[in-house]
């Protein structure tokens, strides 16, 4: 009885841990929007619920506002698109293994799309002298 209950609660630590994906660091997004493709790269951080960062796309960089609730994800920034601010609103799923998938809205133009994104990987300089293995 006692050996049930461990693994029944170790069950639901685990399922609790996975439901709730840490989403700091850097990620690479790639959009497809009204047939226009492009990719940037998003830094966030999460505090509890709260995700904040910044989205770089092109020569801009825009301040993220979101939120994660359980597996869903949403946030959106602003940025600039020849002279005119663009919103760009995201709305996703954090698949199992740790990709993140959903829509984009531009506003204000209600133009929409799809997009992807992964963990950045971002690779360490090595420090092993040239011609040797680390």
């Amino acid at each position: 009885m006692k050996k049930t209950i461990l693994t029944s609660v170790l069950i639901i630590a685990a399922t609790s841990a996975l439901a709730a994906p840490g989403m700091s660091g850097q990620w690479k997004i790639h959009n497809n929007i009204a047939g226009n493709e492009s990719d940037q790269v998003c830094t966030f951080t999460q505090k509890g619920k709260e995700l904040t960062g910044s989205c770089k796309s092109g020569q801009s960089d825009g301040q993220v506002t979101g939120t994660i609730d359980d597996k869903k994800l949403t946030w959106q920034y602003v940025t600039d698109y020849n002279g005119s601010p663009l919103t760009l609103i995201y709305t996703a799923t954090v698949d199992d293994a740790g990709g993140i998938s959903g829509t984009v809205e531009v506003e204000p133009f209600g133009v929409t799309g799809e997009f992807t994104a992964a963990p950045s990987k971002t690779e360490e300089p090595s420090t092993a002298a040239p011609g040797t293995r680390n």
